[in-house]
């Protein structure tokens, strides 16, 4: 019907394919123009790397010229008579790109259908990139018959039933099952039947190929348009996971997923019991750490209490419970006389059982420190227990590093870590009193030390916190202006701001005490010593400042001093 020319621009020095369209053709010129310009129709408004372009259209009166991009290389026909089946890689790569034209053609609207899909209207370029061309049936139907040409419903042996049997309408996928056929004849080598049904298997054709792609073509080809692929995206997506349609590596992978599941099976299992031990260890030390602290309780003599604190915290060096028993139960227990005594001895015992290892080469400090609640909880106490009754007297300094961990923490309630913060505070001037730097002044502001002092004491120390830590802070409070008062004074705090804070404690001891029982051990014995020293403040005062509030030589009150330690 035409003749296909190689020209050349010789001003542009571009080659063109000219497609000459004669007036011989059986179909009448007439009939020829309407085909061949609703062909070039089509193809002006299509732009695809897949795709020729039309440049233009000549009409000679009893014939015409049709000018389009020149492809270079050889149709798909050529290619495989000359070299046979192509691996199976360059199949599915070829399939993908022809599927990526065919699905833009579908994609049109309307769709184009091509419906004429062989090796020998595919072009493969040299650089293995193909090439779609002769669109003479994507829109009209012709009434010749050629088993090499294109026909009127397609080619044989490449046409969809629908097309040659006329058995339905053409569609998207028309276009599948001839693309299934061409796929077959490149991985085979073997040019289709003129029906499908007498095609052997891919796998007897070439051995060795993937069963998956077997499941592939056998579906893009079958009869029914229903059971093949919908779409060309659906065909691409099988194309680039058609080991998931090969039967064996199904069977593999069931394999696979089987044992997988087997050894998660005995993973879980084996967790499940890890677990279940587990659970069972730590209920059954619950239980023994629980019967320890009991046999604290239990125990009457100190040396009992001690070897059962030491043996709850040996079962479990993280827990608090038995640090605050050694604490509470053994070391800060009430005397007679009211006093409690914080020893030398008692306070070597406790930093060997912090130093002590456990069977992980850590020391017991470092496993309570895990647990930052217990651990706050436990500093807490240790301060006080250092601040106020080390030794009988109290040891400011070396409450120092466990009252700041507690005022650090977030776990200890809101009064419990200021009152840490300011008693840590306190402390830490007990390692510069007294002491003087090079230019001789001395390091301690007595100033800011009375600032904290009286913050220490301020509010319901009852209520805040409870009766024997009140008393304790206004012990130390009493004890300071009795045995400072000469220091205060020079840093410029009046005789009044001193004697407002003394008469601020005998007002908490009316007030804030009204519900404290009394008879509790050692409370009476604490009021009474705090009344001492409040009397014993107020004649401080009174050597300081004089009777009637005048000057007196500063030498003489200081040889009056009384050392704050002593007192407090």
């Amino acid at each position: 019907m035409s003749v296909v020319y190689l020209a050349i621009n010789e001003k542009a020095n571009k080659t063109w394919a000219v497609k000459e369209i004669r007036s011989g053709s059986e179909l009448g010129m007439e009939a020829v123009r309407e085909r061949m310009i609703a062909e070039t129709e089509l193809l002006k408004h299509l732009r695809h790397p897949g795709l020729p372009v039309i440049v233009d259209v000549i009409d000679e009166g009893e014939g015409f010229l049709i000018v389009m991009d020149y492809i270079e290389g050889k149709s798909l026909k050529e290619v495989l008579a000359r070299e046979g089946a192509q691996s199976q890689e360059r199949t599915l790569l070829w399939g993908k790109q022809l599927c990526g034209v065919l699905s833009y053609l579908h994609e049109q609207e309307p769709p184009v259908i091509y419906r004429d899909m062989k090796p020998s209207n595919i072009m493969v370029q040299p650089d293995g990139s193909l090439k779609l061309i002769d669109f003479g049936t994507a829109r009209e139907l012709r009434d010749v018959y050629a088993e090499d040409d294109t026909i009127c419903l397609g080619t044989p042996g490449y046409a969809a039933p629908e097309q040659w049997e006329g058995c339905g309408q053409t569609d998207a996928r028309t276009d599948i099952y001839c693309l299934g056929m061409v796929l077959y004849e490149i991985v085979t080598g073997q040019g289709p039947e003129k029906t499908f049904c007498d095609r052997k298997p891919v796998q007897l054709q070439k051995p060795g190929l993937s069963a998956g792609l077997e499941e592939i073509l056998r579906k893009c080809t079958q009869r029914d348009p229903g059971q093949r692929f919908q779409s060309c995206r659906e065909l691409i997506y099988a194309l680039e996971h058609y080991r998931e349609m090969d039967l064996r590596w199904r069977k593999k992978q069931k394999r696979r997923l089987s044992l997988f599941l087997a050894a998660a099976l005995a993973s879980l299992l084996c967790f499940l019991g890890a677990f279940y031990a587990w659970h069972m260890e730590v209920r059954l030390e619950k239980d023994t750490y629980r019967a320890r602290l009991e046999q604290i309780a239990s125990s009457v003599t100190k040396a009992e209490k001690a070897e059962a604190c030491e043996r709850a915290i040996r079962l479990n060096p993280g827990r608090e419970e038995g640090y605050l028993e050694l604490l509470g139960q053994v070391f800060l227990t009430v005397e007679e006389d009211g006093t409690v005594c914080f020893t030398r001895e008692e306070d070597e015992l406790l930093r060997k059982i912090f130093n002590q290892k456990a069977a992980d080469g850590k020391t017991y400090e470092m496993h309570l420190g895990k647990n930052r609640k217990g651990y706050e909880r436990v500093a807490y106490e240790l301060g006080l227990a250092y601040y106020y009754d080390y030794e009988g007297e109290g040891s400011k300094s070396y409450g120092v590093k466990w009252l700041n961990i507690a005022a650090e923490g977030d776990t200890l309630p809101l009064s419990c870590r200021e009152r840490a913060l300011r008693l840590g505070t306190i402390g830490a001037y007990y390692s510069q009193i007294g002491q003087v730097n090079r230019a001789g002044d001395a390091r301690v502001s007595y100033g800011d030390y009375w600032r904290d002092l009286t913050a220490l004491a301020a509010g319901n120390l009852v209520r805040l916190d409870n009766a024997v830590t009140a008393l304790r802070t206004y012990q130390e409070l009493a004890a300071q202006v009795h045995g400072r008062a000469l220091e205060f004074r020079q840093a410029g705090i009046s005789r009044g701001e001193m004697e407002e804070e003394l008469r601020g404690i005998r007002q908490h001891l009316k007030e804030d005490f009204a519900d404290v029982n009394w008879e509790e051990p050692g409370l009476e014995e604490m009021r009474s010593r705090l009344m001492y020293l409040l009397e014993e403040a107020g004649r401080q005062l009174d050597m300081v400042y004089g009777r009637n509030g005048e000057k007196e030589k500063g030498e003489k009150y200081g040889e009056c001093g009384t050392d704050a330690g002593s007192l407090s």
